[in-house]
């Protein structure tokens, strides 16, 4: 077995394995009836911040992979994107029946009133183009250039998804405002290295 094929088969079954678990303590919760009082503020919860996670480390991969060398952490990057968008769609899916029994203006209504689920409602639109471009067939379809300008849409989706975690926490805004500085950092990072690069062709 090659070396490329050993990573294959070990690391990418690692990566669902670990994003797999957050969903899998959900249903153990539920069978063993501990998902708390309030059983749809548990789940609503927990994929909310599953999914913020996940969008972050979906931005921290192409940084991690500049400063250590490892180019091979590029193939888990769309994986770990679209379990993202997996957590984002059932956190807005209890929302959308759970809260709203699927009545589309009711939630409307929600979005237009609320500024955290406008923001929310925000980041998990952007989601989606980004999910169903994510295959190499979409990737030929809208060419390198045209999908990598697509896909800086999830900027906008980790900064959404931010404001819809520090708007909706109202007594304690100190872990939304961690997650901000890490997708503040991740983002000043690249746009670092986007100028370093440019002005290093110019010299």
């Amino acid at each position: 077995m090659t070396a490329n094929n050993w990573r294959r088969w070990v690391f990418k079954p690692i990566v669902w394995i670990l994003c797999l678990a957050p969903l899998a303590l959900l249903v153990y919760d539920g069978f063993t009836d501990n998902l708390t009082a309030n059983p749809i503020e548990k789940i609503t919860n927990t994929t909310g911040i599953w999914t913020l996670r996940l969008i972050v480390a979906t931005l921290a991969i192409t940084p991690l992979r500049w400063a250590t060398g490892l180019n091979k952490l590029i193939n888990y990057r769309r994986v770990i994107g679209l379990f993202a968008f997996f957590y984002g769609t059932i956190h807005f899916t209890v929302f959308f029946f759970l809260d709203h029994q699927f009545d589309f203006g009711a939630m409307w209504t929600d979005v237009l009133k609320r500024p955290y689920i406008a923001a929310g409602f925000a980041a998990f639109v952007l989601m989606i183009p980004l999910a169903i471009t994510s295959t190499t067939g979409w990737i030929r379809r809208l060419g390198g250039r045209n999908w990598n300008l697509l896909h800086k849409l999830i900027y906008i989706t980790a900064l959404s998804a931010v404001l819809h975690y520090y708007l909706k926490v109202k007594l304690d805004g100190s872990y939304p405002v961690y997650y901000g500085i890490g997708v503040v950092f991740l983002l000043g990072f690249r746009a670092w290295r986007h100028f370093a690069k440019r002005a290093a062709s110019e010299v």
